[in-house]
C-alpha cells in the first residue's frame, strides 16, 4: 500500500515491527531440546513466526481511507492524483506534462540474518542488504510504469556504535551505490539517526524511498488496460528476497547446525537467505525501449502469490506453468512442513515479479527479460470470470477473500 508499507507497528515490549517483513524475534522455544531439535515440530506457519496479516491488513485499509481524504490538497498546487493508484504499490500524481510516482519501503528483518552470519563467517553481508532495501522500493515503483529517478536512504541504528564498524558501514554504502547504478537512479541523500531505546542496540532498521517519472504518460500502468486474454509473464526470483524472513528466522531453531545447515552442498542456509533481491527495473526499462507497455504489474512480496490478485477487477488468473522453486525456498517449505498452499501464500516460490501483457507481446517480454539476465517464462492467462487465482499444476486456488488490501 503506497505510503504505509514502511510504517512502524509495535510488538509487545516495544520492538518495532515493519509490515513488509515484520520483526519477529527468535525466542526461546519450550519445545526445544538441548540438541536444538524440537520435540514435535509440526507445521510452522507465518502466523506462528509472529506475522498475522489478519491483524495488519485492517490498519493498512484504514490508513488508505484516511490518506485518500487528503488528496484534495493537491488541487491547491494545481495537481491531481491518479485515483487508480490508490491501493497499488506506488502512488501517482499528475503534474501536467508527466506523472510523478513515489513509494517508501522498509527492508524488514533480513539485516538480522546478516548480523548472525557476520558473527559466524567474519564477513559483512551488508552490500547485499543494501540492494535488498533499494529493491523493496524500486520494484514497487516500477509496477505503475515509472522510471526510478531518485532514491533516499533511511538507516536508523540502535546507537552510534553501529556506524563505528567501518567494514560493515562501508559495505552498506558500497552496496547502496552499486544498486543505484544498476537501476540508473541518483542517490539523493538520507537520514542516519541513532535511536537507542527504539531500535535494539547493535541493530539497524533500513528503509528507502524512491521517486520516479512516468514520461510519456502512456507508460502509466495501473490496471485500467488489463483485459481477458492478457498473458501472465513471471520473472524469476533469486531466493527469498526480503519477505518471509520472520518465518525463515524462526525456522532456524529447528535446524541441526542453525544458520550453517546446508541447503545444498557448499551452500549454507544463512548464505542462501542472503542472496540479494533481484532489481527488476532494467527489465521494465528495456520493455519500454522495445515498445511494450504492460497492462498491469505485480511485485510478488508479502502475501506471496496472492499478490497476483491485487488488481481490483474481476478476473480469473489461470497459471499453467510455474517456475522452478529456488533451493532455499524448497528447503524452508520442507522443514517448516508447509503444504503448497501455505508456501505459495507466504513466499515468492521462485517468482519475484509478474507482468500482464498483450498476447502478442508475451514471448518478446520473456526474451527481453532474459537479455537483461533475469529468468522469465509465460506462466498463464487472464480470463473473464470469478476473481480467483488458479495454480493448476499444484491444484491451488486463491479467491478474492484471500487478499484484502483495499
Amino acid at each position: 500500500m503506497p505510503g504505509f508499507y514502511g510504517a512502524r507497528l509495535v510488538q509487545a515490549g516495544g520492538a518495532p515491527v515493519c509490515p513488509c517483513a515484520l520483526h519477529a524475534g527468535v525466542t526461546d522455544n519450550p519445545g526445544m531440546s538441548a540438541s536444538n531439535t524440537p520435540a514435535n515440530p509440526g507445521t510452522l506457519s507465518y502466523e506462528q513466526a509472529g506475522v498475522n496479516y489478519d491483524l495488519i491488513d485492517p490498519l493498512k485499509v484504514s490508513a488508505q481511507r484516511a490518506a485518500a481524504a487528503t488528496a484534495s490538497h493537491l488541487a491547491s498546487h494545481g495537481f491531481t492524483e491518479i485515483k487508480a493508484s490508490r491501493g497499488e504499490s506506488a502512488y501517482v500524481v499528475d503534474v501536467g506534462p508527466f506523472y510523478i510516482a513515489s513509494i517508501v519501503e522498509c527492508l524488514g528483518s533480513k539485516a538480522l540474518v546478516a548480523d548472525e552470519m557476520a558473527t559466524l563467517t567474519g564477513r559483512s553481508w551488508y552490500d547485499g542488504i543494501a540492494q535488498d532495501t533499494i529493491a523493496m522500493a524500486v520494484n514497487d515503483l516500477i509496477t505503475v510504469g515509472a522510471t526510478p529517478l531518485v532514491v533516499q536512504a533511511y538507516w536508523a541504528a540502535g546507537g552510534s556504535d553501529w556506524f563505528g564498524d567501518a567494514q560493515r558501514a562501508q559495505s552498506l554504502v558500497a552496496g547502496w551505490k552499486k544498486a543505484c547504478e544498476v537501476c540508473n537512479v541518483a542517490w539523493g541523500g538520507g537520514e542516519t539517526p541513532a535511536l537507542a531505546g527504539i531500535v535494539e542496540a547493535g541493530r539497524i532498521d533500513l528503509a528507502a524511498s524512491c521517486t520516479g517519472l512516468i514520461n510519456p504518460k502512456e507508460r502509466l500502468s495501473v490496471g485500467d488496460k488489463l483485459a481477458a486474454g492478457d498473458v501472465i509473464v513471471l520473472l524469476d526470483s533469486s531466493g527469498i528476497h526480503a519477505n518471509g524472513l520472520s518465518l525463515a528466522r524462526k525456522l532456524v531453531e529447528r535446524l541441526p547446525q542453525g544458520w550453517l545447515t546446508e541447503v545444498e552442498p557448499g551452500l549454507s542456509y544463512g548464505e542462501a537467505l542472503l542472496a540479494p533481491t533481484v532489481l527488476y527495473s532494467p527489465v521494465t526499462e528495456a520493455l519500454w525501449a522495445a515498445g511494450i507497455v504492460p497492462h498491469y504489474c505485480a511485485n510478488i512480496t508479502g502475501h506471496g502469490w496472492r499478490k497476483l490478485l491485487r488488481h481490483p477487477g474481476t478476473f480469473t488468473y489461470r497459471i499453467h506453468t510455474v517456475p522452478p522453486v529456488t533451493p532455499v525456498l524448497k528447503f524452508i517449505q520442507q522443514h517448516a512442513q508447509q503444504d503448497d498452499r501455505e508456501a505459495y501464500s507466504t513466499l515468492n516460490m521462485g517468482a519475484g515479479f509478474a507482468l500482464f501483457v498483450k498476447p502478442e507481446d508475451a514471448q518478446r517480454t520473456v526474451d527481453i527479460a532474459l537479455a537483461q539476465g533475469v529468468g522469465a517464462r509465460i506462466a498463464g492467462t487472464v480470463e473473464a470470470g470469478t476473481k480467483q487465482l488458479l495454480i493448476e499444476p499444484l491444484g491451488i486456488r486463491f479467491g478474492d477473500d484471500d487478499l484484502q488490501l483495499r
